[in-house]
């Protein structure tokens, strides 16, 4: 086959959304019965977010690293499989919070498969909050998101709506001394104009620093599975007393009094429960700078009632 196929790459820190707007962009390709598949990573050993594509979506899963440095070759052999079993009109990669989206992208353009693609587009979500309050991050956090930022073809505004609109103007000014070539919208929910993405024009890519800067982020992921039901209110106790260096929770839980497990959202200090109608496994996935595993572990089994 001499098809060509599209891929976008979905960029951005934890927690700014890429789970959400892959899932519309899949129910939008859905209803125009294209054939896509989804390349997921996660820098841990566990999947939370592949419950988000659909069935019968071709999924590759890359596990324990980040596709940018560690398991690059991994990408590059899954991406090869793809092209060689499937017939697709498109590959949507959503990479780790922590990954540098030109490395990404030199990665999918590999000399073996690069004539089989119409052009890798770099899609970046942008937490406005976090960008908002990133002195509060460490120098290695705003270096990498501000290269995520640097090198979008599309750059999204997140969670505008917990902004002002004078707030949201002043970093939409910002974000434009550093990318002033790439198309910008503004959103909540990560909610964007249908195919408006397929619109997007890939940008040529300048030099990039930092290349491998998640090396130095020093960022950790932890799993732990609960085995029983837990206290809402002792858990919501817990999270407020998180350091600010984790940067990302997702997991399924059941609580005490309810029925049923809810899939867990925590990003930024704002969590999010949401009804979940299956049985999955009860693990949690914490992931941050520095994080205490030991400490971890010990406080989150003291929430299990035994």
């Amino acid at each position: 086959m001499n098809r060509k196929v599209e891929v976008y790459i979905l960029s951005g820190f934890l927690g700014s959304g890429k789970t959400t707007l892959l899932t519309q962009m899949l129910q939008q390709e859905q209803a125009e019965k294209r054939k896509v598949a989804v390349v997921m990573n996660e820098l841990g050993k566990v999947s939370i977010d592949s419950d988000s594509v659909p069935e019968d979506t071709p999924l590759s899963e890359l596990f324990d690293g980040c596709i940018c440095c560690t398991i690059q070759e991994k990408l590059e052999s899954t991406m090869q499989g793809l092209l060689m079993d499937k017939e697709l009109d498109a590959i949507y990669i959503e990479t780790t919070g922590a990954a540098h989206p030109v490395e990404v992208l030199d990665t999918v353009l590999s000399p073996i498969f690069a004539d089989r693609f119409s052009g890798a587009r770099i899609i970046t979500l942008l937490d406005v909050l976090r960008w908002k309050d990133r002195a509060s991050l460490s120098v290695q956090v705003r270096q990498l998101i501000r290269e995520q930022v640097k090198h979008a073809d599309m750059l999204i505004l997140n969670k505008t709506d917990l902004l002002s609109e004078g707030e949201v103007s002043s970093i939409l000014f910002e974000l434009q001394t550093i990318n002033p070539h790439a198309s910008t919208l503004l959103t909540t929910y990560a909610k964007i104009p249908a195919n408006s993405w397929k619109q997007t024009k890939q940008i040529e890519k300048g030099s990039h620093e930092g290349a491998h800067v998640n090396k130095a982020l020093h960022l950790k992921t932890f799993v732990y599975q609960f085995s029983s039901q837990i206290d809402l209110d002792e858990f919501e106790d817990w999270l407020r007393n998180l350091p600010d260096s984790v940067y990302r929770i997702k997991g399924y839980l059941s609580f005490e009094h309810t029925s049923g497990v809810y899939l867990f959202q925590y990003s930024y200090g704002t969590p999010l429960y949401l009804k979940e109608l299956v049985k999955v496994p009860l693990n949690l996935v914490i992931i941050g700078e520095n994080l205490n595993t030991e400490t971890l572990k010990q406080q989150l089994a003291s929430l299990e009632k035994k």
